[in-house]
C-alpha cells in the first residue's frame, strides 16, 4: 500500500480536501498526517516538522507539503525525488532539508497542466499538490509532471553562528508541549557541552541534561530532543511560555565557563 504524508499549516478544515483528492485518484492510499498545525506561513517550522520524521518512512513514500505564503504568485510548483521518496509542494525551500537528509535531491517543475483540472489561485494544496502526489502514488513517473530544474529555492534550517564562548541560534519549532526547538544540531552541541553542564541562555542558567525527568517539575532544562536538535524545555511545563519565546526568535547559548 502506498503511503502519502501531509504536512501543512491548514488547521482543521482544509486538509480534508487534500485527502479527498488523493483517495479519489488513488483509492486505498495510506494517508499519514505529519501535522496541520505548522504556524501559518512559517516555512522554516514546516521544514523542521517534515525533516524530523522523514527517515522513519519507507522508500516510495510520497510527501505532500504545503506551507505556501506565495500561493497564486510566480513561485513554482515542484516535485523532488530523493532517496526513493517523493516530495510535492511549493518551490520555497520547505521540502529541501528533508529531501537532502535522504540523499541528493532531483527537482522537477510541475508544468504539465494536462494532469490538472481547474486550479484555484488560492488552494494549490488541493488542486495541484494533492493531485500530483496522488498520481505519483498511483505509479506515474515523476518526469511526466515536468522537466528537471537546477535553480530551485534552497533552505538550510541548521545554520548557526558559532563563537568560542557562545552559539547564536534561532527557534525553529515550538511543539505542543511548549518545548523550544532550536536549529543547533546534535553534533555541534555534543562537541561543545557534556550532560550536567550549565548553560547561560537568554539570561537564564539552565542545566544541560539527557531527559526531562532529571530535573524537578516546573524547572527549566535543555537537551537534545529525539529530533536531533538542541531544545529548551520545562519539566511538565512550557518553556516557550516561561521564556516568552516564539518561532523565529534568536537564542544565545553561552557555553560553560564563559558566563559574563
Amino acid at each position: 500500500m502506498t503511503i502519502v504524508t501531509l504536512t501543512t499549516d491548514f488547521g482543521t478544515l482544509y486538509p480534508a480536501s487534500l485527502k479527498a483528492v488523493i483517495l479519489s485518484i488513488c483509492p486505498g492510499t495510506d494517508i499519514v498526517d505529519v501535522t496541520h498545525s505548522v504556524p501559518h506561513a512559517d516555512i522554516r517550522a514546516g521544514a523542521f516538522a517534515l525533516c524530523s520524521v522523514i527517515e522513519y518512512f519507507p522508500a516510495g513514500t510520497v510527501h505532500v507539503a504545503v506551507v505556501d505564503p506565495g500561493v497564486g504568485t510566480s513561485r513554482r510548483p515542484i516535485v523532488i525525488h530523493s532517496g526513493g521518496h517523493y516530495f510535492v509542494g511549493p518551490d520555497n525551500g520547505l521540502m529541501v532539508p528533508a529531501a537532502r537528509k535522504l540523499g541528493a535531491p532531483e527537482v522537477f517543475e510541475i508544468t504539465n497542466r494536462d494532469l490538472l483540472g481547474a486550479v484555484s489561485s488560492t488552494f494549490h494544496g488541493r488542486d495541484v499538490f494533492a493531485r500530483i502526489g496522488a498520481l505519483i502514488a498511483k505509479g506515474m513517473d515523476v518526469k511526466e509532471a515536468g522537466g528537471r530544474i537546477d535553480d530551485h529555492v534552497d533552505l538550510d534550517i541548521s545554520g548557526v553562528l558559532v563563537r568560542d564562548d557562545c552559539i547564536g541560534a534561532e527557534v525553529i519549532f515550538i511543539d505542543d508541549f511548549g518545548n523550544v526547538v532550536t536549529n543547533i544540531p546534535r553534533d555541534l552541541i555534543s562537541k561543545k557541552v557534556t550532560p550536567g553542564a550549565t548553560l547561560h541562555i537568554n539570561s537564564h542558567n539552565i542545566p544541560f541534561l539527557r531527559t526531562y525527568g532529571q530535573t524537578a517539575v516546573g524547572d527549566l532544562l535543555c537537551l537534545v530532543g529525539s529530533h536531533g536538535f538542541f531544545e529548551i524545555a520545562v519539566n511538565q511545563g512550557s518553556a516557550a511560555r516561561t521564556l516568552g519565546l516564539h518561532n523565529g526568535d534568536r537564542v544565545s547559548v553561552r557555553l560553560p565557563g564563559k558566563t559574563a
